[in-house]
Parts: C-alpha cells; sequence; structure tokens
C-alpha cells in the first residue's frame, strides 16, 4: 500500500496525515504541545517539544501502517521566529505568529515613507506578526540574543535542519516573512536592513516542491524512516490548506474558522491593497494566495461560551444544542451586534488596540440573541476581508469551509446567508496536512498536476435570499460603521488599559528638600 505522509506543524499540534495516490486518508495521528506567554503580548513555544512532536507522529503512523510512506511533505503555521546558533541551538523560545511584542516597531514601519514599496515587494502585511518585526524588536529589547545568533528561522526550518543539516526555507514560509521579493524569488535588501540583519543569517529560499532525500542517521533512527525517503519541503498552513481544500483555481476561496480564521482566493499574480493590507503569498511559481486572517475566530465563540455562559463547548452536545438556538432569531439579531476584536485585530483592520463591543443592547434581547451575534460577527469580519479582495479585483464565486466551526449547519448556513454566495462543506478535516502531501504526489510525479484531486463535496450551502438582503444591506453596513467610527475610542480605551507609572515615594522631614 502506497501512502504520502503529510505533516502539519501547527500552532496547537502537529498532524500527520497518511493519503494514498487518489489522495484517500489511511490514518491520521495528532500530537498536542503548549503555548506559553510569560508577559503581556508573548506567546512562545519550546521548539524541542514540538521536534519531539513531529518524531512522536511519523513514528505512530509508521506503526500503524506497518510500513514507510513512498514521500513526506510539510506544512507550518506561518509567522514563527526562533534565533539558532550556526548548530542550529535555539538561544530563547520560538516566538509564535500570535506574539505581539513588536507592535511598536511594526505601527513604525507601517507609518514610515518605505511602507508602500515594502508591501509591494514583500506582499506581506506589516504587523507584529510578521517576522519582520519580530527580528527588529529582538535587536532592540534582546541584543545579546540578536548579536549571538546565526541565524532567523521559523519552526519549519528548524525541523527541516533536524532532518537533513541545512538551512533551506520554501517560498511559502518565506513570502510570509516580510523579509522576500515575491516576484524575484529573493530576500528583499530594504526589508533585511529595516530588521538589521543580511542574507547570510537567513535561510536558502527553495521552491515548494523542493525534494530531499538522505535523512541524517539520529533522526533516521528516531522517527523509523529510511534515510532515503524523498522529503518534499512543502508550503505554509494556509496555502497548503487552501490545496488541501480544492480551493486553488480562480473565484474558489477557502475559509477556515479554528481558534482564529482567514479566508484565501488563489491568483496567478499577486493582489494588492493597501488599506487592508491583504496577503500575498507564494504557493507554486504561478500560484499566488491572497487573502487575510482574523485573530477573533473561535477563540471569541469559545470566550462567550465559557466566561459569559459558563458553557464547555467542548461537548458536541452542548455545542450543538448553544448554536442550534440561533435559528429562532431573525438575521440581524434584532439589531444586536458584536464586534469580535476580543484580541485585537489582524485583516482588515490592522489594528492591536481593536477590542470587543456588545451594540444595541435592549430589553428584548435574549441569549439566543446574543448567540447569534456573536456568530455574525465572526463571520462578518470574515466577510469584511471578502469584500476588501473583492474591491482589489478577485472574484469569489464560491466559497470552501473547513475547521472546527463546520460542525454546525446552522453557522455554515449564516455563512451563507451573509456572503451571499455558495458554501462548499468539503470532506476535509486536515486541509493542511492533505494539501502538503498533495504537493510531495505532485513532487513525485504520482500525480499528474496539483488541481488532479479533488475533495468530495459534502454538502453545498445556498444562501437564502431574504436573509443575505438583511445582511448586505442594513446589518454588515452597521458592522462596517461601527468598526470605522469607534477606532478613536478604542485607542483611548488602550491607553486606559496601559500600565500607569508610578514615582518611588520619597520620605522627608518637614522643612528639608526631596532627593
Amino acid at each position: 500500500m502506497t501512502y504520502i505522509l503529510g505533516i502539519d506543524i501547527g500552532t496547537g499540534s502537529t498532524k500527520a496525515v497518511a493519503i494514498d495516490p487518489t489522495g484517500n486518508v489511511l490514518h491520521a495521528e495528532q500530537v498536542a504541545y503548549p503555548t506559553h506567554h510569560p508577559q503581556p503580548d508573548a506567546s512562545e513555544q519550546d521548539p524541542e517539544v514540538i521536534w519531539q512532536a513531529c518524531v512522536q507522529s511519523i513514528r505512530q503512523t509508521l506503526a500503524h501502517l506497518k510500513h514507510a510512506p513512498a514521500g513526506l511533505s510539510f506544512s507550518s503555521a506561518m509567522h514563527s521566529v526562533l534565533p539558532v546558533t550556526a548548530e542550529g541551538k535555539p538561544l530563547r523560545p520560538l516566538m509564535t505568529w500570535a506574539d505581539n511584542r513588536s507592535a511598536a516597531i511594526a505601527t513604525s514601519i507601517h507609518h514610515s515613507a518605505a511602507s508602500q514599496d515594502l508591501y509591494r515587494h514583500t506582499g506581506t502585511p506589516i504587523h507584529a506578526m510578521s517576522p519582520l518585526a519580530k527580528i527588529a524588536w529582538l535587536q532592540a529589547n534582546e541584543p545579546d540574543v540578536f548579536t549571538q545568533a546565526a541565524r532567523f528561522i521559523s519552526i519549519k526550518e528548524y525541523i527541516w535542519f533536524n532532518l537533513f543539516g541545512v538551512w533551506e526555507i520554501d517560498y511559502s514560509l518565506a513570502s510570509a516573512c516580510g523579509l522576500f521579493d515575491i516576484l524575484a524569488h529573493t530576500w528583499y535588501a530594504p526589508a533585511l536592513a529595516l530588521a538589521g540583519i543580511t542574507t547570510d543569517r537567513l535561510s536558502v529560499p527553495v521552491p515548494t516542491q523542493h525534494l530531499r532525500t538522505g535523512l541524517l542517521p539520529a533522526p533516521a533512527k528516531l522517527t523509523g524512516l529510511p534515510a532515503t525517503t524523498p522529503c518534499c519541503i512543502g508550503a505554509s498552513d494556509g496555502c497548503s490548506a487552501n490545496l488541501g481544500s480544492s480551493a486553488i483555481t480562480p473565484g474558489v476561496a477557502a475559509l477556515t474558522i479554528g481558534t482564529s480564521g482567514a479566508i484565501r482566493v488563489a491568483s496567478s499574480q499577486p493582489v494588492y491593497n493597501f488599506e487592508a493590507m491583504t496577503f500575498n503569498y507564494i504557493l507554486t511559481n504561478d500560484i499566488f494566495i491572497s487573502g487575510g486572517p482574523v485573530n477573533n475566530g473561535g477563540a471569541a465563540l469559545k470566550w462567550y461560551a465559557q466566561e459569559l455562559l459558563k458553557i464547555d463547548l467542548s461537548s458536541p452536545e452542548r455545542y450543538a444544542a448553544l448554536l442550534g438556538e440561533i435559528e429562532r432569531i431573525p438575521a440581524g439579531a434584532d439589531g444586536l451586534v458584536f464586534l469580535p476584536y476580543l484580541a485585537g485585530e489582524r485583516a482588515p483592520l490592522w489594528n492591536s488596540d481593536a477590542c470587543g463591543v456588545f451594540f444595541g443592547l435592549t430589553g428584548r434581547h435574549t441569549q439566543a440573541h446574543f448567540t447569534r451575534a456573536v456568530l455574525e460577527g465572526i463571520s462578518m469580519a470574515l466577510y469584511h476581508i471578502a469584500t476588501k479582495l473583492e474591491e482589489s479585483g478577485l472574484s469569489i464565486g464560491q466559497v470552501n469551509v473547513s475547521g472546527g466551526f463546520v460542525r454546525s449547519q446552522e453557522w455554515v448556513q449564516l455563512m451563507a446567508d451573509i456572503f451571499g454566495k455558495p458554501i462548499g462543506l468539503v470532506n476535509v478535516e486536515d486541509a493542511s496536512a492533505i494539501g502538503a502531501g498533495y504537493l510531495a504526489l505532485h513532487a513525485l510525479g504520482m500525480i499528474p498536476a496539483l488541481n488532479a484531486l479533488h475533495p468530495k463535496t459534502l454538502h453545498t450551502y445556498l444562501p437564502r435570499p431574504g436573509y443575505h438582503a438583511v445582511y448586505r444591506d442594513r446589518a454588515f453596513p452597521l458592522f462596517r460603521s461601527l468598526t470605522r467610527n469607534l477606532t478613536l475610542d478604542m485607542a483611548v480605551h488602550a491607553e486606559l488599559l496601559a500600565p500607569v507609572p508610578t514615582k518611588p515615594v520619597v520620605d522627608s522631614q518637614p522643612g528639608a528638600s526631596a532627593r
């Protein structure tokens, strides 16, 4: 039985998914790990723990299937930064995409004269998530680490180096760094200057279907893989998810909601929108994935359920019961609007000061109204990005969805009503890992084209015209207006939350001068 192993190195876990040459899933493994928050805005992980999770997921798959794969490929989360020595030893914990400590630096760059050229060359939003801003933050705040670092790498580069002993980064992850010229496929010198580094402190960029064999003896023994196993370097998780959910043809968007969320559309060229800072990431030399991420997906629903309702949504029955009640409430939740910005917001606002708001509350609103408003707010934040993509010239005719939210048919139907487009529920649970597998299948010549395999569409949800009219004409315009008009108030609110500096108390005697 021939199979390919797609490995997705995520923020919360590593998933290994075995697929056969027709795309059927044979087996899946998942190994979770924690994220640490040692100080405000910090989001860090232990890279060695993630490496061990990769090893464990591979070993467990081989043990289950009784033989080695025909090849491997890797997907991983974007925007991580890890300073390492020349020997690959980490100098500090890994900074994840969610580490927001470089927000002030990112804002300064965004408002500089260089910002538009930087965005046009790199195609990457100028934000604290960007490795460009994180590396600049390390230079300013951890100068010893910055000076000692031979290289600044991502988590996938760390795994790749452990396997092969070479420093390589795929074009897809490189294009998410804010340091890479997405058309020239080289590191962009002006961006490197802003980060305070040169190309010798970064890995060598290679195409996403770049293959290597010759695993080092130690990782070959740890994983159980033959040293001759061909490994495809793969792409980022977002680009891989588009591929795995059959959304790499024009007009088909991929929408995912997990803890956060994103909507992405394939294009043959970058699509720029400086106001919304939509991203342009490389899947292959002729396929770009354009779109935007939101901070507040399932995390906002979890907060609402746990903190306001004291409900544990890990129970499928409670999840279904809570979301099922929204059908009793009309579109627009009788005027109750939820701005879901509990953790600031990325696209299209790029505002770390953004905060959550319930607006329009009256005495007639019930729990079911609140639940519907929360789901509408999360969904309209993603629809907001879709409108910016369409304003930039991208056409969206259908949206394929994946992620934890698809467990609720009420939420998926609500999404169709807001977007006013068919929503395809594809038979894919781990789209990023499966997309990684597709890249390896194509790189190894086992399928004729990347779009040769299509996961089955389990159901297509069509928009209900009356519901869509409410969102199009009233609810979404109000959502967008509130977001825009509350921006200054959100900034004032953020100042209120900032620590207040205090002066030390100086004891003095009457008539004496205090020093």
